[in-house]
């Protein structure tokens, strides 16, 4: 009677120590679905988890892991925003293709730095996210019995949505030496006759390695060849990179390519989901499928927020960058007082370096410091296998914070 929840506690540990009970409680769960066999929980939300859990412990942990951008949007982009959410028209569902005026808002800001002409309608599908634009992609094209050529090291993303799919994963290793790119004379000697998906993602993360527009002519020469539809995740390519390159600018891209882009990095956007899918007419109609089911539509503020972000002048980009290149240097410092080795110069929100050799993994060294200075920093094992030996920095802090940090290291 005094304690109701602690004597049924007490009662279910005895009962629990029998098998015949522990078959009929089993035999009673309602299973998950096969789908998510190997599918496990991201590594950052459990992580996120512990470092909460610290600073309530009053440990105060610097977080040099997530690429959440902490700087603000534009002020016009906010103002937008706000003015737009006063409009009679933007609380009800919206079209599953999105404004006309945002379709033509990314047009524009295509053609202006990628140097790539899209037609608003059809060439541009407006998303919640490009991360979304990954798993719509995958569930579109792939089925059991294909095969998804996935980045080792690579975000963990493409795997997962490939074998929620169905497909089988085959990773295609990136090294240091190949300066982290593809080695396609190599993908070309093995069994491609079941791959229907290759996911590149230029400038690369974690690495921080650019792509190139002869890069990108050989991944659409690769795709053409080999009848593989060549997916490129491109949301970095204004961070820390003077000229945004974009696969769809390759001769023949629009026959095997299409492109996600993001306006979370670029434009301090994260937290409001906005992004695209864009290529051939054919491939989108098909994505639309998927997507229309998924969603209603973007709410209409912030497609009208995006519309001002995509005409946001050059010189916020530059502004931008050069906030970044001050934080990479302390980045670097940070690193080198660790051991580690990195290349110069890379481009996105991260640092990617090697551990010292007395470190079996990155993971070892990320868990040393997490306990000893109270600074999270990535483990490149989340990555794959070929970033068991590297650590990631993330730039999102400010230069005060990089200071406590490398202080407290």
């Amino acid at each position: 009677k005094k304690n109701p929840r602690k004597f049924v506690q007490s009662v279910s540990s005895v009962f629990q120590s029998y098998p015949v009970f522990n078959q009929f409680i089993h035999q009673k769960m309602i299973k998950t679905a096969s789908r998510l066999d190997g599918i496990s929980e991201y590594y950052f939300a459990a992580k996120l988890r512990e470092i909460a859990q610290m600073n309530a412990a009053g440990h105060a942990v610097i977080n040099l892991g997530i690429g959440s951008p902490d700087l603000p949007p534009a002020p016009e982009v906010m103002e937008t925003l706000r003015r737009a959410t006063h409009d009679d028209r933007a609380h009800g569902y919206q079209s599953y293709t999105g404004l006309p005026v945002l379709r033509q808002a990314w047009a524009n800001w295509y053609e202006k730095f990628y140097h790539v002409s899209l037609k608003s309608e059809g060439e541009i599908l407006p998303l919640i996210g490009s991360k979304e634009g990954i798993l719509h992609s995958a569930m579109t094209f792939l089925e059991p019995g294909d095969v998804a050529l996935v980045p080792n090291p690579g975000y963990p993303t493409y795997r997962a949505a490939s074998k929620l799919a169905g497909a089988e994963v085959q990773f295609y290793d990136l090294e240091e030496k190949n300066g982290w790119l593809p080695d396609f004379d190599f993908l070309e000697k093995t069994d491609l006759s079941r791959v229907k998906i290759m996911w590149l993602n230029y400038p690369q993360m974690p690495t921080g390695a650019p792509g190139s527009p002869d890069f990108f002519q050989k991944a659409v020469d690769f795709g053409r060849k080999n009848h593989i539809l060549v997916v490129n995740d491109n949301p970095y390519s204004f961070i820390l990179n003077e000229k945004p390159a974009s696969i769809l600018a390759a001769d023949g891209a629009f026959e095997t390519a299409i492109e996600l882009n993001s306006l979370s990095k670029s434009h301090n956007l994260a937290g409001w989901r906005v992004g695209l899918v864009a290529g051939q007419a054919d491939f989108l109609k098909e994505i639309l499928k998927f997507k229309s089911n998924m969603d209603s539509g973007q709410p209409m503020p912030l497609q009208l927020a995006a519309v001002a972000a995509l005409e946001l002048p050059e010189i916020w980009y530059q502004n931008l960058n050069e906030t970044y290149r001050k934080r990479q240097k302390l980045a670097f410092e940070l690193l080198k007082k660790l051991g580690c080795k990195f290349q110069e110069p890379q481009q996105g929100l991260f640092v990617w370096a090697k551990i010292p050799e007395k470190y079996a993994s990155g993971f070892e060294l990320s868990d040393e410091i997490l306990a000893r200075a109270r600074v999270f920093i990535t483990p490149g094992g989340i990555f794959g296998s070929g970033g068991e030996k590297f650590v990631r920095v993330s730039l999102c802090q400010s230069v005060e914070i990089f200071e406590k940090a490398i202080s407290k290291i």
